[in-house]
């Protein structure tokens, strides 16, 4: 009977430790996919604004700066709407927690598990800020004008291709799909900037 408890109590361990697993994993899989779409974002951005401003300026120092003003005024939006969201969450679940008047230890298991928006906003204005070095570092130090722009376009769609692959695996989407659809739409968010800039300036506004 006391072997037949031990294996009883050994299971049950054993079960929720596979539980913790695959919640750990669940978890920090949401956390990776959500920096891979921040990083996508930041290199779409900042790309499309180095290809806009390359449309009428071809100095390198032009683009360069606003790259860096993107990469910057982007993840400090990033950082900034993701502390808000985030803070939103955690007021909440305190609210919630006092409500159900719960004390000891498990209410102290609880707060471990709340959600800490400073960390949420570094880690958000991070990933964005990954993404951006992209083009930035392509267009760097190349002095042609048309190179320049080729070599932004070639490391965005790299990179493109490299996140919409990442994005893909972590959230068990069909990759090759995924990765088309964040390359292609990467190409139109660049075109799109590239061509309205061009036509705006040489309409004289």
């Amino acid at each position: 009977m006391a072997s037949s408890s031990n294996q009883a109590s050994l299971a049950a361990l054993e079960a929720m430790e596979m539980e913790d697993t695959a919640f750990d994993y669940s978890k920090r899989s949401q956390w990776l996919r959500a920096a891979v779409l921040g990083a996508n974002d930041g290199l779409v951005s900042t790309a499309s604004l180095m290809m806009g401003v390359g449309a009428v300026k071809q100095d390198i120092k032009a683009m360069i700066l606003t790259g860096f003003a993107g990469l910057v005024a982007g993840a400090c939006s990033m950082a900034i709407g993701e502390f808000v969201s985030v803070y939103s969450q955690l007021d909440i679940e305190v609210a919630q927690m006092k409500r159900d008047k719960k004390e000891g230890d498990q209410n102290a298991e609880e707060k471990e598990s709340l959600p800490n928006p400073l960390q949420a906003a570094a880690a958000s204005a991070f990933a964005f800020s990954v993404g951006a070095m992209v083009p930035l570092l392509a267009a760097s130090f190349i002095r042609d004008y048309r190179v320049r722009v080729g070599a932004v376009v070639a490391a965005a769609s790299l990179a493109l291709v490299v996140f919409g692959w990442l994005g893909a695996a972590l959230g068990k989407a069909p990759v090759v799909r995924s990765g088309i659809r964040v390359l292609v739409g990467g190409w139109l968010a660049m075109a799109i900037t590239f061509g309205l800039t061009k036509l705006i300036a040489s309409s004289g506004l």
